[in-house]
């Protein structure tokens, strides 16, 4: 049990392992993961009222609207009670950010910072089996045979979107949006940055500083 109420959010670029420090987090720390995106598709799922309102926009290519992104994770805030959370996905702007403000108080804004150049070369090795989902990675978990699924011998495809154009441009684009909101935590004296090339590099430093406040 963690014997402080810590409310934070974890920011970090496409491939810089958010998601797998996050994971590590709520599981040394039991800490609850919020994703934002997760809690919205499951209230699709369950058809809640919300989901129901939140679907309208998702199936028209629409942004959900702030209203309903706040009282998604309001609702599940409300389920964990006193508990400690850490919040993913949201808020990706200021407006989302005074609106969080508004009713909840943030203890800490953890960003995740890993060299654009490593995110690419990556990704760039990121292959995968279309019909099971299988994830390989070239030099890490590279597949018996290159190129070829272990299990079926099918070949590996590589997503356009782990392309090194497309990831560098997704990397610019994910700069230029989230700057302002960086800035603004690290103006409320909020921000605490963890520079790293890997996961394993961050995590020591990500658990130091947790230690002391959860």
């Amino acid at each position: 049990m963690t014997s402080k109420v810590f409310k934070a959010i974890i920011m970090g670029a496409p491939g810089s392992g958010k998601g797998t420090i996050s994971d590590r987090i709520t599981k040394k720390f039991n800490i609850k993961h919020l994703s934002c995106g997760d809690l919205l598709r499951r209230h699709i799922q369950q058809s809640t009222m919300l989901g129901i309102a939140a679907n309208k926009y998702m199936q028209n290519g629409q942004l959900v609207p702030d209203n309903l992104v706040i009282d998604c994770i309001l609702d599940e805030i409300s389920n964990i009670g006193q508990g400690s959370w850490l919040l993913d996905g949201f808020p990706r702007t200021i407006e989302q950010a005074n609106k969080l403000g508004d009713v909840q108080t943030i203890n800490s804004v953890m960003n995740l910072v890993v060299p654009h150049d490593v995110i690419i070369d990556r990704v760039k090795n990121r292959w995968i089996h279309l019909s099971s989902g299988r994830v390989y990675n070239i030099g890490f978990n590279s597949p018996k045979i290159p190129f070829k699924d272990d299990e079926t011998g099918e070949p590996l495809v590589q997503r356009d979107d782990d392309k090194p154009e497309t990831v560098k441009n997704r990397l610019q684009i994910y700069d230029n949006v989230t700057k302002p909101l960086v800035d603004y935590y690290k103006s409320k004296g909020k921000l605490i940055e963890f520079h790293g090339r890997t996961s394993d590099e961050i995590w020591p430093n990500v658990v130091e500083y947790l230690q002391e406040r959860v």
